[in-house]
């Protein structure tokens, strides 16, 4: 085939009632490069590497549907910002939906300049992008409001370009002690939580008597309610120990914060069905993952929202039939953070050489992940669950030093008996025992590859073992943490 280079304008630009801009539906509306190929014999000069591959994400991103998810699928931590942040670009918003300040997504801006967000949206980093917090987040004022103050130091504009739900739940400095408390009460049962409040705050949100955004709006009413949840946590925990001062005190903080957040301040759920009334694209990121569901998790070992595909309908106020493609984000491996069963754990120096070529320490608390062999059962379970359209196969690179690689194909019981899906019961994942299936290394530098098949032939056979299994494809890999170390399949 011959190919040539197009480029495309911008579409016009509107602005809606809520004063967000408005953009095209096409992913084709930024002004960009692109490869346009016919179907004459290829000439001697062939596309480059760096051409080939902008065209196949052109083409990869450009079929996906107009509400898509980006979820995790182990137990967090698999990169999803990163994929959010390159998707973003052909996005007119990118929503969360649940989950909280407990949620780190690592990125990198096109100089290579890595930012945190735990509440922000990844999309941010794309200046044209909306991002929208919706109603099934917890949201941390202080927080949110440092996040900003960073990303605007470093030259990110959030100005008109972030929102906040009116339904979202307001998560305190006090649930943060009251999580330390529980955890403390737990003793050597304790869960592992990032300490941030979230499950406090959903439990008051769940008890029906956490406070609202929208009750940011009404300061007369807004001191007896917040009088309330202080006085419930304080009958709770002997050790919280609940003044009037401190009441007066988060009251004036409140005031202050009210008046600063309220440009952010959206009906989100109108914002969001008005969008896709208009055709606008949208891109909804998750976090946690799947197997961090209260549902479906490792439960009690779990958090306190559904990271699953079932939480983007609640968290958003959108129609389950208009959700499209969801991506499911994996790691290359296993790793978990806190407390709980983990099948494929490497104990020892094992687990230190992948914890250390990975850089498996949190975003949101820096602690040392456990790190493993990747679970194949519990990715076919997550994969049954989200109904995944594709797979993001993440930090593929970091298992480029080793000489041979496993991969957890089944669960047995102590007898022998087959573990048919992964289980509820605790203590049987507990004693289960983990049928391998190992597969050679291929001992390169693959950091730098952009296509799929210069690969490796061992790792495009790690790769393609992994799609015959779960039964689903593969579409992205991780290959590095830049934006550009990417290869599209």
């Amino acid at each position: 085939m011959n190919c040539s280079s197009l480029v495309l304008d911008p579409s016009p630009v509107a602005t809606s009632r809520w004063g967000y801009r408005s953009r095209s539906l096409h992913f084709q509306h930024h002004r960009r490069n692109f490869v346009v190929c016919s179907l004459k014999p290829a000439a001697p000069s062939s596309l480059s590497v760096a051409e080939s591959a902008a065209s196949e994400s052109v083409s990869r991103i450009g079929s996906l549907s107009q509400v898509s998810g980006v979820l995790g699928s182990q137990w967090g931590d698999e990169g999803k910002g990163k994929l959010v942040d390159i998707l973003a670009e052909h996005f007119d918003i990118v929503a969360r939906c649940q989950g909280g300040a407990n949620a780190g997504h690592t990125i990198y801006n096109s100089v290579g300049k890595k930012f945190s967000l735990h509440l922000v949206p990844s999309g941010i980093l794309n200046e044209e992008t909306l991002c929208v917090i919706g109603n099934g987040v917890v949201v941390h004022l202080p927080g949110l409001f440092k996040e900003i103050d960073g990303l605007e130091v470093n030259g990110v504009n959030c100005k008109g370009r972030i929102l906040v739900s009116d339904r979202a739940h307001l998560l305190f400095d006090f649930h943060q002690v009251v999580d330390g408390l529980r955890e403390a009460e737990l003793n050597k049962s304790f869960i592992g939580t990032t300490r941030r409040g979230i499950g406090p705050c959903y439990a008051s949100k769940m008890n029906r008597n956490g406070i609202r955004v929208s009750d940011l709006r009404h300061m007369d009413t807004f001191p007896q309610k917040l009088h309330n949840l202080l006085s419930d946590a304080n009958s709770r925990f002997p050790d919280f120990n609940y003044t009037q001062e401190m009441l007066r005190e988060e009251v004036e903080n409140y005031k202050r914060y009210a008046e600063r957040l309220e440009p952010f301040i959206a009906d989100t759920v109108q914002v969001m069905n008005e969008s896709i009334a208009l055709k606008k694209k949208i891109l909804v990121e998750g976090g946690q993952a799947t197997m961090l569901d209260i549902d479906f998790g490792t439960y009690p070992f779990v958090t306190s929202s559904s990271p699953s595909a079932g939480g983007i309908c609640t968290g958003l106020g959108i129609a389950p039939r208009v959700v499209g493609d969801l991506i499911g984000v994996v790691k290359a491996y296993t790793t978990r953070v806190g407390s709980g069963p983990f099948p494929t754990e490497i104990l020892g120096q094992g687990g230190d050489i992948l914890r250390f070529a990975g850089q498996e320490f949190g975003t949101t608390t820096g602690r040392p992940r456990r790190c493993g062999w990747l679970d194949i059962v519990s990715l076919k379970f997550c994969c049954q669950i989200n109904g995944f359209s594709s797979l993001n196969l993440t930090k593929l690179d970091v298992l480029s030093d080793l000489p041979e690689i496993k991969l957890g194909v089944a669960y047995k019981q102590a007898d022998g008996t087959p573990v048919q899906s992964f289980p509820a019961d605790l203590q049987l994942l507990e004693q289960l025992k983990v049928e391998y299936e190992v597969l050679p290394g291929w001992q390169s530098d693959i950091s730098s590859i952009r296509n799929y098949s210069d690969l490796p032939k061992a790792a495009r056979q790690y790769v393609e073992r992994i799609e015959e299994l779960v039964g689903v494809p593969i579409h992205y890999i991780g290959i590095g943490p830049g934006r550009d170390a990417l290869i599209y399949k």
